[in-house]
């Protein structure tokens, strides 16, 4: 909608691992209710189809406005006042610091016969990019994007290497928003070429083969200017010249359909230019052009339309002769790879090379190699990697060091990454104990050996985690992950953080965070639970939980929750529940439904006015999950349940940490702001309601130092309202 002194050390560890040190949790403040700032109404009404809504926060929807800048002032200095009184947040930020300072490597990219990486040495506020000649040669910087400036508030967002080895095309992200300017680096000179290509939002950067330009995307108009939170039309794919002389060519549109998305790949030969749009985050339509020689590219070629329908998810893995390899979910909800003429749009003329079977392909989770397909699977939320010849025949499995996901990591790639004519490939492993670790995997010997492997400091001999299943609310058998310290009585006295996210086909799979180790060090339990509307099962499971079925996830959340009540993990009284973004949404809604079963809760970045959500940013492409309020139907579900709407005065909410950003253009910071003051208007006892609002932040991006900090205050708040 996912990062001392010795002696003094040595008794901060003892204090932070001693279970019994969480009974010291209720915070002082807790006990009268905070004086918060107060928030102007307005007489602001809208009629839904007949149905009259008041909307009286309207006036923070205006994120560049004096009065909603005093508001976010006014309440951040309400909300740092209660933080900076809790006795126990300097040493938990002290125990996270040292959590989070190990060496952390990116999924690399193989490019000009040369291996692209990040790397963050463990405080970095941002990962270097390096490359190196060879897996055992020592590694080049490449850039530093901690010199982009003094706060490590703009980020490096992206980066592509040029075919040749000459440039690096990069984005830059003002507190990293998704508006993005790219630059290209002459890696000779280490210096910027002249020209910047501004605004670009939702894109790629994918260079042609000769190494002379490379395609992007943006939407209509916002070549010199673009706005902060304004719901954009008209996405379109340009190619970008880095000689300076050549205007950008328009490449690729959709002037029939101004709500959808334009990308492009490249095959890794540079021929084919796969291009792609869809009015939602999920399935989406396909075209082929075949741009001819690698060194002179015809960007005029005529794209040839492969799949007509946006009805499924059509992925391309690369082309073979004259046969392009996809994966889809065109009739097989749990994903299969089939393989087609260039150019051939009868989908029923598709051969499955790959069939669907029991367990779900991961999307983004295939990868074509010389004479391979690499094929990541899960099985009830559990990563297996298959290996297939071209024609299907099963050629074996990559034996992972142990249960846990072949994931993305931040370079934006999926678990795996390789070429079309190479015979290795890496993938990064992750459990919830084991921090993330790039593993470089040869085809020819099936040698599995680790990439500048990590070094915490975090003890995981000490934890466990357990792969449970509950049953919701109409019976629906759902996955949980449970992570505790081993031996764990189960008494119903530990304080426990219940984590999901639901939607949009994504898959929530084992993850590492020192964020969750220091929880776990401090006696808590760490619960995650893989709700409908993710793609955990296929996009059957993906659908059960979108538009008129979306409260198929609350109540798989809220199961959750029970399931961890009755079998004594915790009580209401110690439980928490965290999600971001739809999670964030997740959050709102089932501390709504059930503030009974819930001592804390932490939405962050949530979606949360339900009714106007599509108005902003990236709104429009959600609708394909959650449905528009300019749908009669969908407005009423959405109204039944929306955050912002469903707020009832006088009732006793759980205290609840909203965390959100200034500068957020994904899901705007005014969902937060809306939803903070009726909750504190609303609320029926000293709970308290508070909202953290990051200054020059953004959506999903923070520097290291700025999120140990977030993550101190999360955890000394939800400490500090659970019961002794």
């Amino acid at each position: 909608m996912t990062h001392f002194d010795r002696g003094a050390l040595a008794l901060l560890l003892a204090a932070l691992c001693a279970a019994p040190a969480l009974a010291e949790t209720t915070s002082v403040q807790k006990q009268s209710a905070l004086a918060y700032p107060p928030t102007r109404i307005v007489d602001v009404v809208d009629d839904y189809h007949g149905r009259k809504v008041a909307d009286p926060y309207r006036w923070l929807e205006d994120l560049e406005s004096a009065d909603t800048a005093a508001w976010v002032a006014a309440q951040n200095k309400v909300t740092f006042a209660f933080l900076e009184a809790l006795p126990r947040r300097e040493q938990i930020r002290r125990r996270l610091t040292e959590l989070w300072d190990y060496r952390r490597t990116g999924l690399p990219v193989l490019e000009a016969g040369q291996t692209w990486f990040q790397q963050n040495s463990g405080l970095q506020r941002q990962a270097p990019l390096y490359r190196q000649s060879a897996p055992d040669a020592q590694p080049s910087l490449v850039i530093d994007p901690n010199t982009l400036s003094p706060d490590g508030s703009v980020q490096m967002a992206q980066w592509s290497p040029s075919p040749d080895g000459r440039h690096l095309a990069y984005t830059l992200a003002k507190g990293g928003s998704d508006l993005q300017d790219i630059r290209v680096r002459d890696l000779a000179t280490a210096r910027d070429l002249p020209v910047t290509v501004r605004n670009t939002k939702f894109s790629g950067l994918n260079w042609t083969r000769d190494g002379k330009g490379l395609f992007y995307s943006r939407y209509k108009g916002t070549e010199a200017a673009a706005d902060f939170a304004d719901a954009s039309e008209f996405h379109q794919l340009w190619y970008h010249s880095v000689d300076g002389r050549t205007p950008d060519r328009l490449i690729f549109e959709r002037p029939q359909h101004p709500r959808d998305s334009a990308g492009a790949e490249l095959s890794d030969d540079g021929r084919w230019l796969f291009l792609s749009a869809g009015s939602g985050t999920t399935n989406n339509r396909l075209w082929v052009a075949d741009l001819g020689s690698a060194q002179q590219p015809n960007l005029a070629a005529t794209p040839q339309l492969m799949a007509p329908e946006e009805d499924a998810i059509h992925e391309p893995l690369g082309v073979v002769g004259q046969d392009v390899y996809l994966y889809t979910t065109w009739q097989a909800p749990k994903g299969r790879i089939v393989a087609a003429q260039v150019g051939e749009g009868d989908r029923s003329r598709w051969r499955t090379v790959v069939p669907e079977g029991e367990d779900a392909i991961v999307e983004n989770g295939a990868l074509l190699l010389k004479d391979r397909l690499a094929v990541v699977y899960l099985a009830d939320v559990q990563s297996r990697v298959r290996l297939f010849a071209l024609d299907g025949t099963p050629k074996g499995e990559i034996a992972l060091p142990e249960p846990g996901s072949v994931t993305g990591t931040a370079s934006g790639l999926g678990g795996l990454s390789g070429r079309s004519d190479g015979r290795e490939l890496y993938l990064n492993f992750v459990s919830f104990l084991r921090p993330a670790t790039i593993y470089r995997y040869d085809l020819g010997t099936g040698a599995l050996e680790p990439f500048h492997a990590p070094r915490s400091t975090f003890d995981a001999s000490k934890f466990e985690t357990r792969a449970l299943f509950y049953a919701s609310k109409d019976g629906t058998r759902v996955p949980l992950f449970v992570t505790l310290r081993r031996g764990t009585k189960l008494d119903g006295s530990h304080p426990t953080v219940l984590y999901g996210y639901g939607g949009f086909n994504i898959s929530v799979v084992p993850n590492f965070s020192p964020a969750v180790a220091g929880w776990l060090e401090m006696g808590g339990i760490y619960a995650v639970a893989n709700l409908r509307g993710g793609g955990e099962y296929g996009s059957d499971w993906h659908r059960a939980g979108t538009r008129e079925r979306k409260q198929n996830v609350f109540d798989d959340f809220i199961a959750a929750g029970e399931y961890l009540v009755r079998e004594k993990y915790t009580t209401p009284s110690r439980l928490a529940i965290h999600g971001r973004s739809n999670g964030g949404l997740l959050v709102g809604a089932t501390m709504l439904q059930r503030p009974d079963l819930f001592a804390v809760a932490l939405p962050g970045v949530g979606v949360l006015d339900m009714l106007r959500y599509d108005e902003f940013s990236a709104g429009p492409y959600w609708a394909d999950d959650y449905g528009s309020s300019d749908d009669p139907a969908a407005a009423q579900y959405l109204l039944a349940y929306s955050p912002l709407h469903n707020l009832k005065a006088g009732t006793c909410y759980p205290a609840t940490l909203i965390t959100t950003a200034d500068r957020d253009d994904r899901v705007v910071p005014s969902h937060s702001f809306k939803f903070a003051a009726a909750l504190q208007k609303a609320q029926g006892c000293a709970n308290p309601t508070l909202i953290r609002i990051e200054v020059a932040g953004s959506h999903g991006y923070r520097p290291t130092d700025r999120i140990i900090a977030e993550w101190a205050d999360i955890w000394a708040f939800t400490l500090a309202n659970m019961a002794p």
